[in-house]
């Protein structure tokens, strides 16, 4: 290549020359000082044009800006005001139960009137035993009280008739002792007879089986014919047809609650039941740590005994940042948002979350209120993906 400038340039800065207007009578071989010759000079300026145009291209050329993932719209966390809530578990159960059993012994059970479910007053027939026998009882100890007052009636007679006597002398003082005695004891005969009696009747009453308060009937195990044994349990009862929800609920929560408050009851795949607080039990289980709290439910209701359910105890009312729930994603346990940056680049950054109320969730750590971040589809971005923001009247079209 024909030497056109000093070698001591390179081939930017012999370009630089000749569009700073070197004349070709000036350019020189290195080292002899001659003049090149018109060809080369020809050569030269046809390099250095070449030369020139390529570093243009060069210097024309721009890094492409990275494609955007996708279109999102971005918010910030709002400042809310918010119900504070107490979160427990817990059964559902009756209020008291009541057992019913038969008072009677040796009897025969000859009709049940009630079966599971069905709701009963105060003092209503449950069932009956065969009173044959007890009636016969009775009617034996009727005759023993009268034999028992014919008894004392002779008995007393004989003794005032002893009384008359005893100033006359006409009989000694033991005899009449023994008349005296006579009529005492017919007394207490008769005394007794009455007593067993009236237990006599007391027995013709236990043959039936009545309620012992307003209820529902919850089981049965009364079997017709069967003889039992007193103290054998018939039925089982819900007194009034009350229920509660027994809520075990955290020590350190315990102390926020109080009677009257009100609280929301979901039993499993089943709808919102309201209730009230009862009462805070006084004590806390050493092994779990968790105290109980009764609460009342309505009655009638859905809920049933037995039933396993979840609650929130209302205790007030709070201030705290807010997003919409589709800003947040769970990922093997933990909750995220993706932060937009100033360059349209997403970061995911951990939080903390609390209270959800409708479509918003609470954002107790991890994020300041200045922060933008994807409002929803946050699924389909990673960490680092470049994002095309848009208002969401243009994200809706």
């Amino acid at each position: 290549m024909p030497a056109c400038l000093p070698f001591g340039l390179n081939l930017s800065k012999r370009a630089g020359a000749l569009r700073q207007g070197w004349s070709f009578d000036r350019l020189r071989m290195s080292g002899d000082g001659k003049t090149v010759s018109g060809h080369g000079v020809a050569a030269c300026a046809l390099i250095l044009g070449l030369i020139s145009s390529t570093t243009h291209a060069a210097d024309d050329k721009k890094p492409a800006a990275p494609k955007a993932a996708l279109s999102v719209v971005v918010t910030t966390p709002q400042r809310a005001d918010l119900p504070l809530r107490v979160r427990a578990n817990g059964n559902i159960a009756a209020w008291q139960e009541a057992s019913i059993g038969t008072e009677a012994n040796g009897l025969r059970l000859a009709d049940v009137k009630v079966n599971v479910g069905d709701v009963v007053k105060r003092g209503q027939v449950l069932a009956t035993f065969a009173p044959a026998t007890v009636q016969a009882e009775v009617a034996q100890n009727k005759a023993a009280v009268a034999e028992a007052e014919a008894t004392l009636a002779e008995a007393a007679a004989n003794a005032q008739r002893a009384r008359g006597l005893k100033e006359t002398g006409a009989l000694s003082e033991s005899v009449i002792n023994q008349y005296m005695t006579a009529e005492r004891t017919a007394q207490a005969r008769l005394e007794s007879q009455r007593a067993l009696s009236q237990m006599q009747q007391l027995r013709l009453g236990q043959t039936q089986v009545l309620a012992p308060d307003a209820g529902v009937i919850s089981s049965r195990s009364a079997t017709v014919g069967a003889v039992l044994p007193a103290g054998q349990e018939l039925f089982r009862m819900i007194r009034q047809g009350r229920l509660e929800w027994r809520a075990e609920v955290a020590a350190t929560d315990m102390a926020s609650l109080k009677p009257g408050m009100p609280v929301r009851i979901t039993p499993v795949e089943g709808a919102l039941i309201a209730g009230k607080v009862r009462i805070v039990a006084p004590t806390v289980d050493p092994q779990t740590r968790n105290g109980l709290v009764y609460v009342d439910l309505p009655a009638p209701g859905p809920a049933r005994a037995g039933m396993f359910a979840r609650g929130e105890f209302e205790i007030g009312s709070g201030f705290g940042l807010t997003l919409p729930q589709s800003a947040v994603t769970v990922r093997d346990g933990f909750s995220y948002v993706l932060r937009v940056g100033a360059d349209s680049k997403v970061t995911q950054a951990k939080v903390a979350v609390g209270r959800r109320v409708g479509d918003r969730i609470e954002i107790t750590g991890g994020l300041d209120a200045t922060s933008r971040v994807v409002a929803a589809g946050g699924g389909f971005l990673a960490d680092g993906d470049t994002v095309r923001v848009v208002d969401a009247a243009s994200a809706i079209k």
